[in-house]
């Protein structure tokens, strides 16, 4: 039987990208928090590859932007070509859009980086406890707290964790949601895939055209490090025990490739795409691919993951310090839920749209007649339309105060991103100084960005019951922000408006009465 019990606010179970993030994120907060990952170190596979615009901009906040970047690949990267064969000229390429160069619409750039090196940065970016190889198995929900059975995958030896919330951020197949008996909803299982990591020399066919991925009729090739080495990931054969690997790879380079093809590893995986009915039971919260699985083509899970920690952990955070109410923990669920609808058909979207090409290409290549060196590709060059989705997320909920009667549009459904102070949306990124964004002054913090920062200085907030900032935000704003002298924005800790004053405050009591709602607080 397991011995003492360790005490915690917060388990995270799941060392990946966003168990880490979240990680990272509640210790700024200032939360005791244990992470458990059943796997004896990081992932030593290439996995996720794409750091999207937002996601950067949230590790930004955690001071990771510039490690990250350095470790990625060159911006020119950041494009998808299609060919016959690696070897073959292109017959159409798109650029992905805030990776492949900057966008006005953000202070940061997305980058192309695998996540076996994304990983130890976000680990390196908190020192809270992480224990490897530890394996969950049971769960027991208590009045206030929460209490986990570990197994130590090597010696078998069984641990209690009690916690006040639990976070699990384990995986497609997550055992947390498995155990509370979460169903879900989609496609489910699209099919088995198989990654093989190998070293070849393809540099005659692809240093002149660098891509992030060059999408082939025999499967995809990824180059993952900025030094060497590249993937490929293709279906996954009958009899994969059996499969000549290196031979299947050299194959699908095509006649005329003549490389040599080391193989150094192979992961069989299913690539799924569903969402949870529920984003939470009682005191557990789940989030990342546990509660959304994504597929791959266009880079949109593993990014989704870290927005949901990035909507979560501050509310956590509020409940756990006593700023905030139970109450505000629903609104995770009732924000990033939708949101997590429109990323999976975004995602089914772009497998669509890349099948479009490669049938337009086969279709071509069977007439008979030559083909032509490009053909038309059936999106704008914005790569696979979701600039929009990746900026433009809106969230309608109890932690918004909404200024006006208009019924809410679908967050982020159209291809263009479309910046406003709407309440709900993601500030947007505007230029206090050279070198500071409106997005740099978000932080642990509720953000008041107010014209006029001596008047709303007046208002007796009672600061200490809430961490807020008050920030100056230039006169030249006024118009795009849709404010007068004297308005404000109150942004969330996460970077969305919680609230918008166009003028000044109704009453002396405006800004109290806002936080109040905001976080369910019971605080006078």
């Amino acid at each position: 039987m397991p011995g003492a019990i360790t005490e915690t606010d917060v388990l995270i179970v799941g060392g990946g990208p966003v168990g880490l993030a979240a990680r990272a994120l509640l210790q700024r907060w200032g939360v005791r928090v244990l992470l458990v990952e059943k796997h004896r170190e990081l992932s030593p596979f290439p996995r996720s590859r794409l750091v999207n615009v937002r996601s950067m901009e949230i590790f930004r906040q955690l001071g990771l932007a510039a490690r990250i970047t350095a470790a990625a690949f060159a911006p020119e990267y950041g494009r998808i070509r299609f060919r016959d064969t690696l070897y073959d000229r292109d017959f159409a390429t798109a650029a992905m859009v805030g990776v492949n160069a900057p966008v006005p619409e953000s202070p940061v750039v997305g980058v192309l980086t695998s996540q076996d090196r994304l990983e130890p940065a976000l680990l390196a970016a908190a020192d809270a406890q992480v224990r490897f190889g530890a394996e969950l198995i049971d769960l027991a929900e208590e009045t206030d707290s929460v209490v986990a059975l570990l197994v130590d995958r090597h010696s078998g030896d069984e641990t209690c964790v009690r916690a006040r919330y639990v976070l699990a951020a384990d995986g497609a197949n997550s055992t947390v949601r498995q155990l509370l008996g979460i169903a879900t909803t989609g496609p489910g299982s699209l099919g088995g895939v198989t990654t093989v990591v190998f070293d070849a020399d393809l540099n005659r066919w692809c240093a002149q055209q660098p891509a992030g991925v060059y999408f082939t009729a025999h499967g995809s090739f990824l180059p993952l490090y900025p030094e060497g080495g590249w993937a490929w990931f293709a279906p996954t054969p009958e009899e994969p025990a059996r499969a000549d690997w290196s031979g299947l790879v050299s194959h699908a380079l095509g006649p005329g490739a003549e490389a040599r093809v080391e193989v150094l590893r192979v992961q069989h995986w299913a690539m799924n795409a569903f969402v949870a009915e529920r984003f939470r039971h009682g005191r557990i919260l789940l989030v990342g691919d546990a509660v959304h699985a994504i597929p791959i083509i266009g880079g949109l899970g593993m990014n989704a993951g870290v927005a949901d920690v990035h909507n979560l952990c501050w509310k956590l955070a509020g409940v756990l310090h006593g700023w905030a109410g139970p109450g505000l923990l629903e609104t995770y669920e009732t924000e990033r839920q939708p949101v997590a609808h429109q990323t999976l058909r975004q995602a089914v979207a772009n497998t669509q749209l890349l099948l479009q090409v490669q049938n337009r290409r086969r279709d071509q290549l069977q007439t008979g007649e030559a083909a032509p060196a490009r053909i038309e590709l059936p999106w704008s060059e914005e790569y696979f339309a979701q600039l929009g989705l990746v900026l433009g997320v809106s969230y309608h909920s109890d932690a918004v105060l909404s200024d006006n009667a208009t019924p809410p549009e679908p967050s982020g459904s159209s291809t263009d991103y479309v910046p406003t102070t709407e309440p709900g949306h993601r500030m947007p990124h505007l230029w206090l100084t050279p070198n500071s964004s409106t997005l740099d002054t978000f932080g642990e913090w509720f953000t008041l960005l107010a014209p006029d920062p001596a008047h709303w200085e007046q208002q007796p907030t009672a600061t200490p019951t809430w961490p807020l900032h008050i920030e100056p935000l230039p006169h030249e704003y006024l118009d795009l922000c849709g404010l007068h002298l004297h308005g404000a924005l109150l942004v969330r800790p996460d970077g969305h408006i919680a609230a918008r004053w166009r003028d000044r405050p109704p009453s002396d009591a405006t800004l109290r009465h806002a936080l109040t709602t905001l976080t369910h607080s019971t605080r006078p």
